[in-house]
């Protein structure tokens, strides 16, 4: 999706950046991992299709994906793949109710799971689909085996709407009321928007 090409989402642990193609090789890597695999309901791709993959996600109109750095170590190295955490994605899954939204987390460095990154990209992500693209229901499909995820969802006041013997895996649903804009406005106030390609320049003219 190009609306969110040059925008970055600046949070106190996690920063959102968009996936461009310096990304790829490090994704790839990542989904190398049987245990991702398996959590994100993915196929093993070559180098070649992982950057096919990563254009279609760019210039698809139904797909918004941002990249999880550390924001620690994002502010002194942008642009480069070693602060790179994971990634989250709103699928816009039903061209009959653009309000709708399905979104994932993947925090695929093992070191920073269970540190709060994956919940301030969520957290982010549903402010951003709320403002940027005009969603007001979210849906998380995730794999009955991750309790974890389906934890941190419910926490995040996502309910549990169906379960699917066939998939393994349960849906959970949330719906933006008044009050919930209002919960989440709350937990995001903070997070700044910024420019990609202007904190890219900034970071490497300040390290030259």
């Amino acid at each position: 999706m190009r609306i969110n090409q040059d925008t970055v989402l600046q949070g106190n642990l996690a920063t959102l950046v968009p996936y461009n193609p310096e990304h790829v090789p490090r994704y790839h890597e990542w989904m190398k991992s049987e245990e991702l695999q398996r959590l994100t309901a993915s196929e093993p791709l070559t180098l070649e299709q992982e950057y096919d993959m990563q254009r279609s996600w760019r210039d698809d109109t139904d797909k918004c994906t941002f990249i999880i750095m550390d924001s620690k170590r994002w502010a002194d190295a942008a642009c480069t793949d070693d602060c790179m955490v994971g990634d989250v994605n709103l699928f816009l899954t039903d061209p009959e109710d653009p309000t709708l939204g399905e979104i994932e987390v993947m925090i695929a460095e093992p070191c920073y799971r269970g540190k709060g990154f994956g919940k301030e990209a969520t957290l982010m992500m549903l402010s951003y689909g709320v403002k940027s693209l005009g969603i007001s229901k979210f849906e998380a499909k995730i794999g009955q085996e991750n309790v974890t995820s389906i934890g941190m969802f419910q926490k995040l006041h996502f309910q549990e709407v169906s379960t699917s013997s066939v998939f393994q895996e349960v849906t959970l649903r949330m719906v933006m009321s008044e009050h919930e804009q209002h919960w989440l406005q709350g937990l995001t106030d903070y997070v700044l928007e910024k420019s990609y390609s202007e904190m890219c320049c900034s970071v490497q003219e300040s390290v030259k």
